[in-house]
């Protein structure tokens, strides 16, 4: 989510800065203009989250489209989502999979989580998706293993606990994915010792040095890690 949410797996809020980005705004324009232009129902959802007052949050279309690709290219059946928040990032995640394939997208605020699965619905996405209501330290235990990809998305105070969980519970091969890598800049602040920017800091420097993953992060809004899970154990 561009400026991320302490929404979903639990914690409390992070300021909002939705317009926060690294990259200059034409440049995003010109790239979601030509290669991830929302359909109607991607517009809808968006507009259901505004006049429902949810965080303005959700990844945007270039993102969204990033995400698509990349579940695309590696053929994912079995995708994990760490916050839901309501549906928009889930939407573009599940309809990058095939006949068969399925979305389990975790979601801890309830309100959060009927418009999620209003969303799934209005995209058609019947049989594609399991929303779970919870927080995500509490359910995590619970999913077996062998996920394509896990999309990380929420609170960040917890990161670190997620980038274990989700290193556990990726197959070979598979993507680990996380957003908000540079958190509002914070990232690379020093002086920021919160424990959102703490949270933030310590998962990248987990991605960048485990030895069971290889990853970069990529600058699109307001960063993005994309990692490589190589090995199961270091």
């Amino acid at each position: 989510m561009a400026a991320r949410r302490t929404l979903a797996a639990g914690s409390p809020a992070v300021p909002q800065r939705r317009s926060y980005s690294v990259v200059d705004e034409r440049f995003e324009r010109y790239v979601t203009e030509l290669f991830a232009a929302e359909d109607p129902i991607l517009s809808k959802i968006r507009a259901r989250h505004a006049a429902e007052n949810l965080p303005a949050i959700n990844v945007s279309p270039e993102e969204g489209k990033l995400l698509y690709v990349l579940l695309f290219a590696i053929q994912a059946k079995r995708v994990l989502e760490i916050g839901s928040l309501g549906g928009y990032s889930g939407v573009w995640l599940a309809r990058a999979l095939p006949p068969g394939g399925e979305l389990t997208t975790i979601e801890k605020d309830p309100k959060h989580a009927k418009i999620a699965r209003e969303s799934f619905d209005l995209a058609r996405l019947h049989g594609r998706v399991q929303l779970i209501e919870g927080s995500a330290l509490d359910v995590l235990p619970r999913l077996p293993p062998g996920f394509d990809a896990v999309f990380i998305d929420a609170d960040k105070e917890p990161l670190p606990k997620y980038f274990e969980w989700g290193m556990n519970l990726l197959r070979r091969g598979g993507l680990l994915l996380c957003d908000n890598a540079f958190f509002h800049g914070a990232a690379i602040d020093p002086n920021d010792r919160s424990p959102n920017a703490l949270g933030v800091r310590a998962f990248n420097e987990l991605a960048a040095h485990d030895p069971r993953l290889v990853a970069t992060i990529i600058p699109v809004r307001d960063g993005l890690v994309i990692g490589v899970k190589t090995k199961d154990s270091a």
